[in-house]
């Protein structure tokens, strides 16, 4: 049905999907973690101090600014020059309910690969002032940094829906699929709070899982740690914090420790 819109109601239509995913996702983070249990989870916050009430309100305000710059995708893409090119479809059937199922984690991995690129790019010093500064702002991030970004960067992240349009037949529930678990592991990332268990760093499939304390750090201490979903980059690129293991087994330890004393 979506695709029956003209632009202008699809444009309006994806600014309000967007809003209401980082309102409910990353406000209802921000209601548990930072109101309702802000006491009582204080000792587990990756970094003990909280952000600024200012601070809260430069994320909210530059998220709104990224979520008009996504609106205006269905323009591009339904451009005269550009749509004969879109490998959108809209049977399911049409090319199988095998490839439908293995375009989930697909995308995943190709919008990991190009995160970690295009993230580090903008983290080159010619660069990072014009594309990335704004984000880094949140030194100590939470969830309503998940979208905070300098609109040239909004642009830049916007870009992943064009390589997947582009690149292989992609049907509009993957990218409503892809959008809630992106809206949802950007927000975890910048939560403040490790929620991944104690050892996950050491497991032979989670080890190459990206998590807050991994994130959190980048935002720290702004170089390494440049993936999205995996580590899988870093690792191979040489770039993971050398002090992340460490990190993630203290924090995770620490709050194992809290739960089980608050159990007994």
């Amino acid at each position: 049905m979506l695709l029956l819109l003209d632009p202008w109601n699809q444009a309006l239509y994806i600014l309000a999907l967007s809003i209401a995913r980082y309102v409910l996702f990353a406000g209802g983070a921000f209601l548990v973690f930072y109101v309702i249990l802000k006491n009582k989870l204080i000792f587990q916050k990756i970094q003990q101090r909280f952000p600024a009430n200012k601070d809260f309100r430069r994320e909210i305000a530059y998220s709104f600014i990224t979520f008009l710059i996504f609106s205006m995708v269905p323009f591009v893409l339904r451009h005269p020059l550009v749509k004969p090119h879109s490998k959108l479809y809209s049977d399911i059937n049409a090319y199988g309910m095998v490839y439908f199922v293995l375009v989930f984690p697909l995308m995943i991995v190709v919008h990991d690969t190009y995160f970690y690129f295009t993230h580090r790019m903008m983290h080159h010093p010619r660069l990072f002032k014009f594309f990335h500064l704004v984000h880094h702002k949140s030194v100590n991030p939470s969830p309503w940094a998940a979208y905070a970004f300098n609109p040239s960067e909004a642009l830049i992240e916007s870009g992943i829906i064009y390589v997947f349009v582009f690149t292989f037949p992609i049907h509009l529930i993957h990218i409503f699929v892809f959008l809630i678990f992106m809206t949802l592991y950007n927000v975890y990332g910048h939560l403040g709070f490790e929620i991944y268990p104690k050892g996950l760093n050491k497991h032979w499939l989670g080890r190459w899982m990206n998590t807050s304390v991994n994130h959190n750090m980048h935002h720290q201490f702004f170089k390494g740690n440049y993936g999205l979903y995996f580590t899988f980059w870093d690792r191979m690129m040489n770039t993971l914090d050398k002090d992340y293991e460490n990190n993630f087994e203290r924090i995770t330890t620490a709050n194992q420790q809290l739960r089980e004393k608050a159990n007994t």
